[in-house]
């Protein structure tokens, strides 16, 4: 949609109960402004009737875009996808199950209207529904990965975010498959305001991220900015073979001055077994840096679009 101020990103995957709530909540926030609103939708492979509600969203109004992948690529993939099509001033990524309120949406924009040296707002959460333990691991993945990097990390701050054209095409000019959006958003820069919204209950449906989803989606930002784990797996291996060294003098020397017997069978198998899992956990986390670099290497796409719905 030309001229319009804000491009709304949504991510959509099997949130067909979700569209027209999401959109008559928008309408209800922006009323006669929401002909300045373009609306970008991408169906991530859903199972469910999501593409046919979009369909009908998009024959009924104009500023209506939709890209249907060909598969499930994930969120990140969604988000390059929605960034690619929008043609608004500003962008917003926002997600459609309506935990992220549209009201939210209009204090990022004031904000930038109001500030011309801020390029990017972002919105943290200031109390977090969630269990302790998911919480405890979420601070220490934040620590951990701020004392990794160069970069920073809001803890809390997600990618419900609105920011200027030149942030959306610098985010654009990193084409890696393995994207890590927070991670993006802090490692391209820009002047980044930070508001604190509360995460509201779900309009319908349930949450597709899993514990296991969690990790493994922390895992994968770590490695994607940092190679420190690498220098982990140097040092360790440094450390074990120092101690190791230094036991088998001390074996030698009770050996030859005090004839001390010297620990057979089981001092041997444990310490096999010890430096094979510690040579098996350096070789996984090789393998996972030289994998992303042979996934990279093809140079495949980031997504695939079955179908494109715009003007």
């Amino acid at each position: 949609m030309k001229n319009a101020k804000i491009s709304l990103i949504i991510p959509c995957y099997n949130e067909a109960e979700n569209i027209y709530a999401f959109y008559n909540m928008v309408k209800e926030s922006y009323k006669q402004e929401i002909k300045n609103i373009e609306f970008v939708f991408i169906d991530d492979g859903s199972s469910d009737s999501t593409f046919c509600k979009l369909q009908e969203l998009y024959n009924r109004y104009e500023h209506i875009k939709v890209i249907c992948f060909s598969r499930n690529f994930g969120k990140e993939a969604a988000i390059y996808a929605g960034l690619s099509h929008a043609g608004g001033k500003y962008n917003c990524i926002i997600d459609a199950d309506l935990q992220q309120s549209p009201e939210v949406v209009k204090e990022m924009e004031e904000l930038l209207d109001l500030n011309d040296d801020v390029d990017c707002v972002a919105a943290y959460q200031q109390v977090r529904h969630e269990g302790k333990i998911l919480s405890v691991f979420k601070n220490c993945f934040y620590r951990m990965i701020n004392r990794m990097t160069d970069i920073e990390f809001v803890a809390g701050a997600s990618d419900f975010r609105m920011f200027r054209k030149n942030v959306k095409d610098a985010i654009l000019n990193l084409q890696e498959r393995y994207r890590f959006s927070k991670g993006i958003f802090s490692w391209i820069g820009f002047e980044t305001a930070y508001i604190p919204y509360e995460v509201q209950e779900r309009h319908s449906g349930n949450s597709k991220w899993s514990f296991r989803k969690l990790i493994k989606y922390g895992i994968g930002g770590i490695v994607s900015f940092t190679t420190t784990p690498l220098k982990i797996a140097m040092h360790m291996g440094g450390i074990i073979s120092g101690a190791s060294f230094i036991y088998l003098v001390i074996v030698i020397a009770q050996k030859l001055i005090n004839d001390i017997k010297v620990p057979g069978y089981p001092t041997l198998v444990s310490l096999i077994l010890l430096l094979g899992g510690v040579q098996l956990i350096m070789l996984g986390i090789i393998g996972e840096y030289l994998g992303r670099t042979y996934i990279e290497g093809k140079n495949r796409p980031i997504y695939i679009a079955k179908k494109i719905l715009e003007d």
